[in-house]
C-alpha cells in the first residue's frame, strides 16, 4: 500500500513537494512549479501548502 509522506531527501522547505513527487512518481520539480503558480493564482498555493505541511506526516529513518 503506497502512503504519502513528507520526503527527508527530496526536500527544500519541509519535504512536502517531494513527497508528492515521490507519490505520484514524477520529478518533484514539477510539483514545485504547480506549487509556485498556485500561490501567485489568488494565493491558494500558500495556504494549499501550509496545511499540507500540516497534515502530512514525515518520513521516519
Amino acid at each position: 500500500m503506497k502512503r504519502l509522506y513528507r520526503s527527508r531527501e527530496e526536500s527544500m522547505i519541509a519535504g512536502v513537494c517531494g513527497g508528492l513527487g515521490e507519490y505520484l512518481e514524477i520529478d518533484p520539480t514539477i510539483v514545485r512549479l504547480v506549487w509556485v503558480v498556485a500561490a501567485f493564482i489568488g494565493g491558494g498555493g500558500i495556504l494549499a501548502y501550509l496545511i499540507a505541511w500540516l497534515v502530512i506526516p514525515r518520513r521516519e529513518l
